[in-house]
This record gives C-alpha cells, structure tokens and sequence, in this order.
C-alpha cells in the first residue's frame, strides 16, 4: 500500500467560538492548533499528502508549499471534508481527519493509520467516545463523513470499525490518545496539555503564563 492521503478541514481564525481562554486571542489560538494539528500529520511516516482545506488566509500561507490547499466551500464541516476528498484519488487509501488535535503526536497517528490499513473503512473516536476525530478508507469508493455531535455512533451504523478497540486489542500506546484528543473547550484544551501540546499552541499559552507573572510581580 502505498501512503496515506489525509484531509484536514481547518476553520482557522473563524473556528472555536466556544474555547475561551483568559488573555489569549482566540483567533491566534484557534490558527495555532490547526497548525499544530497539520504539522503532526506531515510527520507521520505513513502520509504520503496532506490536504488542508481552510478559508484562513494566514493558515494557507503558512503551509503553502507543505500541503494541498482547497478552499473552503464555507458550509460546514462535512461539505469542508468531501471538498478536500474530492481532489484525491478514490483508488488510494484516503483518510480524513479533524484540524483541532493540538497535542497530535506524529507517531500516534501513524498508530492509527497502521491499524487502519487492514480495514476497508474504520473510524477513531473522539476522547469522550461520542464524537470521532479521523475515518478512513482503503479500497475505492466513496469516503462518506458524518462529523459533528455523537458522531461516532453514525459514523459506525455505516460499517466504520471502531479503530480505538482495534488499536486497544493489540495492546497499543492507550488507543493513540493524542489523536483523540480534539479540543474545543477550556478544560478540553487542559486535557491536551497533559500530553504535551504541538509548539505553537504551547508558545501562546507559555507567553501568556510569563505575562500573567509579570503582572502579579509589578
């Protein structure tokens, strides 16, 4: 097999209306993490292209010679996702994957993709269970996203194998939680913080840190 194509939808500047964090722009914030979040997947060993589809002109110039860019078509994260499928091969293993893991380890989701290779389409689901971070197909056809609120549980009514129990079953690093990790709360955001943020989301919150005891020395 060859590698992996990996689809990730990133609202940038516009995205986590409901991540409130004291001190920080949530514009700046919300840029970080999906450029974190890219930057893990280009260095997993396993993907051969990543496609970003964003709007945010900061986010597609930051990665302009690193990534496929595709516009985003503005109507939600599914039309985000098939947007980007759309410009991929059918006949190549595809995956598509949220743009809000901050803590994303590369080796974590080379775990999955791993896992993932010996399905025909499977799913990861999110931290909490409910929602899901990444599917993924092997064969061609059509990879069909059904994100958004519990949608893990619609996500596997289409035959999506739960990848966390396969990835559990072969005694693997905690079903690779660094990619299940997606935040879009504060205290989301602190869960992802206990495995290690990507550099530039921990650069904004180390900066606010040394700002907040700046101000308490003065």
């Amino acid at each position: 097999m060859s590698g992996w194509t990996l689809v990730i939808p990133v609202r940038g500047g516009a995205g986590k209306s409901r991540l409130v964090v004291p001190d920080i722009d949530r514009a700046a914030l919300a840029r970080a993490i999906g450029l974190d979040t890219i930057a893990a997947a280009r260095a997993c060993r396993v993907v051969a292209q990543v496609v970003v589809v964003t709007a945010d002109a900061q986010i597609a110039r930051a990665i302009d010679d690193d990534c496929l860019i595709v516009a985003d078509p503005g109507t939600g994260l599914n039309d985000a996702v098939r947007a980007g499928l759309a410009v991929t091969d059918a006949a190549q293993p595809r995956a598509a994957m949220l743009g809000d893991l901050p803590a994303l380890r590369a080796t974590d989701l080379e775990t999955v993709l791993v896992a993932a290779a010996r399905y025909e389409s499977a799913a990861l689901p999110d931290a909490e269970g409910t929602g899901t971070t990444l599917i993924t197909r092997t064969v061609a056809g059509k990879l069909v996203p059904a994100f958004g609120e519990d949608s893990f549980t619609r996500h596997r009514a289409a035959g999506f194998l739960d990848l966390a129990r396969e990835i559990e079953a072969g005694r693997q690093q905690r079903g690779a939680w660094s990619a299940r990790r997606d935040v879009d709360t504060l205290d989301q955001l602190h869960e992802a913080a206990q495995l290690g943020l990507g550099i530039r989301t921990a650069a904004l919150l180390e900066g606010r840190s040394r700002q907040g005891a700046a101000s308490s020395v003065a």
